[in-house]
Parts: C-alpha cells; structure tokens; sequence
C-alpha cells in the first residue's frame, strides 16, 4: 500500500470493532467495570453508589458479565478508570491530538460522562455512536467514565427484537440485553481526519465509487489519495483535491477488469471471497500524510430478474440459515472469536447465507462473512406497536444501520421488517402499509445496490423478492405446495401458509420466490419449556425429519432459495440444527448433505 500506516484490513484479525476503516493505533476498554442497578429516574451521577463489578462488553442479564441476573432491569450505571497509558497505545502523540470514545452498541437509551462532563447521548440498541472527549480528558491524569444505560422492559415501541417484554421468556423470545454489549473503545486522531467511508461498485464500468466523510479543520488545499490493491497488485490509485469540504466523492477505474476473460477473477463471491485492500490517505498540499485508514472492498453485484436472484449477473440459488446469533453464556453479544466461529459453522453446514434475525450483528461477524464467503440478509430488530415513538425509532436506527453496513459485500439484501411486527394491522391500516412501503423506499434512497424485502414473511407491500414462511412439518404437503409454480403463484396472489396475505401492494415483476422461514423441527429432551414449530422424538427421527423438508424444499424448481429455521438451540427454543452450544444433532457432514443436496 502507499503508506506504511496503512493496514491491510482485508487480513486483519478480526478484532478491530470498525473493520472497514482501520486504524493501527485503538485501545479496547473492554473489561472489569464498577456496576449497578438503579431507579430510571436518578440521573445525577453524584446520586450513585457503585456497588458491584461486571465485565464488559457483556450485558447483565448473561452469565458471563458476572452479573447473570435475568430479572427486568430498567436502569443500569457503569464506571472506569483510563489514564495515559490507554491513551498512548491509542495513539495520543503530539500527530493525533483529538481522543475519541466510541460504542459500538448500548441498548437502549445511553449518556455518558467523562470526569463529570456530559459528552454523549444516544438513543438505539443497536447502532454505534461516537463523543470527541479531548476537552475532558487530563492526559496525564486518571479520568473518569461513567456510563447510564436507560431500557424500558415493557417498552414495545422500541426496536426489541427477540428480546422478551414479559420477565421470563416464552415461546420464541429470550432474556432481555441491557446496557453495553458490543465494544467500547478508545482511538485517538490529527484535528483533520477520515471519519467515514462508503463504497460502491460498478461491475460493468469497472469502476469502484468512494465517498469519504472528513471531520475537524480540513484545509483547503488538502488532497485525498485512495489506492486498490490485491494481494502485492496495485490496481488504481487516484489522488484528489478535497477543496477544504468535508464530503468528497472518489472514483477509481480498475483497468484490468476491462479484461473480458480475466474478468471474474476479481469478484467476489461464496465460492471465492476475494477483498481488494484500500488504503485511504488525507495529504497535505506538499503530501504529507495527515490521517492514513486501511480499509476493503469486495467487487460484486446483486439484483433479482426472471425469478433469480442474481450474484455478479449470475444466478445463485440462495442455501440460508436463520441464525438468532445468541449464546447461552453472552447472550446477543460475542467476543472476536465466537464471531468468527459462528460464520464458520455455517458454512460448514453447507449453506451460502445467513438470515441473522432480529438483530443487526456486531460488524466484525459481517467482516468475517466477507472474507469468508457467507452472504447475509442484514436485518434489524422490530417493534411490536405501531405509533409516533416505534416509527422514530424504526427511521432513526435503520437509516444508522444501513450507513453502517452498505459496504459490505457480504450483505446482499435488507430486510427492514419481519412478519409485520410493529404493523400487525397493515392489511387493513393505510398508515402501517404506508410505514412499510416508506421503509423500503428510504433503504433505496440510502442504498440503491441491494433488494429490499419490505415484510419478510407476508403482506409484502414493496418488495423485490417473495418471501413466505411456512412452518408445515410434513415433507409431501412442501414438495406439491412449493414444487408447482401455478399453484405457487395463485398462493402468492392471496393466502398464506399463515393465513396471512400474500400481498399488500406487492413485488415487482419477475421477483424471485424464497421460502425464508420452514423448518423448525425441535429434538424433545426433558425440558418442560422445549419448544419448536414441530417434534421429533429421538435423534434418528430429528434427522429424516429434517433431511426430508429440506429435500422437499431443495428440490422445489419455482423456489429461487430457502432459509432454514434455525442453526442453533435458543432458551427454550430447542429447533436448532445445533444444540446451544454449537455441538451438532446428528452428524455436521450429514447435515451438509441434506442441505446441499450431496451425498454424506
């Protein structure tokens, strides 16, 4: 690459909380912090008494924060020390003055305060949020974080997912995630500084599109210098002038793409993850280098057409999984490695795709799927009422997570809501079918590259594909009910398996048809809260239950893919492929066959 800062993001480790754009320098904050419990009134932090530890970034309801308490915890308050040595292996030097504290993910409503300071507040489970601390910070002093993490149980106009309202779980929903469950970390960078990057790419021009977002005082005569590289190859290297603004657009032309039979080398795909390396360099007027990020691109297309669903303009019959991403010891969070593993396991299982399901998912696993060939429908949690607050927050949270996650290239399609949680009622409401439609409307505006599922299920208002769940446990009834298109297409054009409509406003033309939930099957143990869309009493019976729905839905010609419910055991919900501790129920190389079709 062109700088020696730069960092080869596309091999990196898997660590590094923002894995498109990568710094050398970051200390994690990860760890033992002072706890506590208190009433969602008290917000002074002089009013609090910190009398327990817990280990972050785990939530307090799992056994692993050191905490393990279930029970509804509305308000929680966190505290830490930091001083110059995690502000040296941050990157503090007399270069890079400006200290930034990020967090990666605080459910719900977060405040922060640095040495009694007010520095951040922010509304959202899910996405990211970042404060400049540098005027609150003593460098070479001990300083004081303290963090409130304000989550209403029973609030169902916030994004909860699976997150259960009641105080123990039911059915399909889990132990509630409080507070911080993804990384807090600190970086520290020059005044002027890249703080954003989005990238695009255009398969028949050849060309990758860059828009770069500058924070601080950023000089007029200031330049942006972005190469592409693959493995020791350098592929394009534009240098443009920034004019002092803090959005500047880059395009990069790759010469050899233009190579009609050395095309495909480059693309990315399941079958061959390639990443192309980017390093992105703000320069001064004489080119010295202000702020140097590494970063990656994967060169790749997606778009739906004649009933396909198409990868790099050719069609790829989608093998998906739903993956809750929930485990028995963290919860919804995950350290590095468990991410990494989890992408692993499903692809061994033989599948090309993860349906991540009423969550969007720490970054570092999308890094993991881009570099490992796993393709994901990025998906976000759900509301359960329909009013002003649910709306706002449904907006607010989605716009953040798409801007987050639109470079990946492992996420080939969105998927705003999921069977009409939070519009029960859209068949017959104007406003919630309006919601719907509008949701999907916005994630075009924000990214035009993807299809758009509006309602993953049912009642589809504005989709590019159709999605059905259908959760029938007898192989025969799938094979004829998925397996004839007219039958297929007179399901589509009104009820059902649910007893839901089909449509409400509809796909467009030519869309592809996916079953994207089915399944389902749950191995009885002793547990008097198993629970599954179907049984099966003993492993043997599990496995021709399972090996004969996913041979009646892979077979089905009219169908363009299918999601399987589910790759894990969650809480109660004992209908995973695996068991909760990723241990499989019959043997991995058995149900890689039954997915794909091969012999064991």
């Amino acid at each position: 690459m062109t700088s020696d800062e730069a960092v080869e993001a596309a091999a990196q480790d898997g660590t590094y909380p923002r894995p498109q754009l990568v710094r050398r320098r970051w200390h994690d904050l990860s760890g033992e912090w002072d706890y506590t419990r208190d009433d969602p009134q008290t917000s002074r932090i002089d009013d609090v008494t910190f009398d327990r530890r817990i280990t972050v970034p785990f939530p307090p309801e799992s056994p692993a924060s050191g905490i393990h308490e279930t029970g509804f915890t509305p308000c929680v308050w966190y505290r830490r020390t930091f001083g110059r040595a995690e502000l040296t292996a941050a990157g503090l030097d007399e270069t890079r003055a400006r200290i930034l504290l990020h967090f990666s993910a605080v459910d719900h409503d977060a405040s922060v305060w640095v040495n009694g300071r007010l520095v951040a507040t922010h509304s959202g489970g899910q996405s990211p949020f970042s404060a400049d601390i540098t005027d609150a910070v003593e460098p070479d002093g001990e300083n004081v974080l303290v963090v409130r993490a304000v989550d209403a149980p029973d609030d169902v106009s916030m994004l909860r997912g699976k997150q259960d309202w009641r105080e123990r779980p039911h059915a399909i929903w889990y132990h509630r995630t409080t507070g911080i469950w993804q990384p807090v970390w600190l970086e520290c960078v020059p005044a002027a500084a890249i703080e954003a990057l989005t990238w695009r790419t255009d398969l028949p021009a050849s060309t990758v599109e860059l828009e770069v977002d500058l924070a601080g005082p950023v000089p007029a005569d200031s330049r942006l210098r972005v190469e592409l590289a693959h493995e020791v190859e350098s592929l394009s290297e534009v240098l443009v002038r920034t004019g002092g603004s803090r959005h500047v657009a880059v395009r990069l032309v790759i010469a050899r793409q233009r190579n009609g039979q050395a095309y495909e080398e480059l693309l990315w795909s399941p079958s061959r993850p390639t990443l192309l390396s980017a390093s992105v360099i703000l320069e001064d007027a004489a080119g010295t280098p202000l702020d140097t990020v590494g970063s990656y691109v994967g060169l790749r297309s997606v778009e739906v057409a004649a009933g396909k669903v198409l990868l790099n303009d050719r069609p790829l019959s989608v093998r998906a999984v739903l993956a809750q991403n929930y485990w028995p010891e963290t919860h919804l969070a995950a350290t590095a490695e468990m991410l990494r593993r989890e992408v692993e396991l499903i692809l061994a299982l033989g599948f090309n795709t993860a349906r991540v399901h009423q969550k969007a998912e720490d970054p570092r696993f999308l890094y993991w799927a881009d570099r490992l060939g796993l393709m994901v429908w990025a998906e976000t949690a759900n509301a359960y009422a329909f009013d002003e607050r649910a709306i706002a927050n449904l907006v607010g949270e989605w716009t953040a997570l798409v801007r987050r996650d639109q470079s990946h290239p492992a996420v080939v399609a969105w998927v705003p809501l999921n069977e009409s949680w939070g519009v029960q009622h859209i068949s017959h409401d104007p406003r919630q079918a309006a919601l719907s439609r509008s949701m999907a409307d916005l994630t075009r505006a924000l990214d035009g590259t993807r299809p758009v599922i509006s309602n993953d299920g049912w009642e589809h208002t504005s989709s590019d594909i159709w999605t059905v769940h259908d959760y029938e446990p007898d192989p025969g009834v799938l094979a004829a009910r998925y397996g004839d298109a007219a039958r297929l297409r007179e399901m589509l054009a009104g009820f059902g398996p649910a007893g839901r409509r089909m449509s409400v406003g509809g796909t467009a033309p030519g869309a592809p048809v996916i079953l994207s939930e089915f399944g389902g099957v749950s191995l009885e143990t002793d547990g008097a809260d198993d629970w599954g869309y179907s049984s099966a009493s003993d492993p043997a019976a599990f496995e021709a239950q399972v090996t004969a729905i996913l041979a009646a839905v892979r077979d089905a010609a009219p169908l363009a893919g299918f999601c399987y419910t589910q790759l894990t055991d969650t809480g109660q919900e004992t209908n995973g492929l695996l068991y909760a501790d990723r241990s499989p129920k019959f043997p991995v190389d058995r149900i890689r066959a039954a997915v794909r079709g091969d012999r064991a």
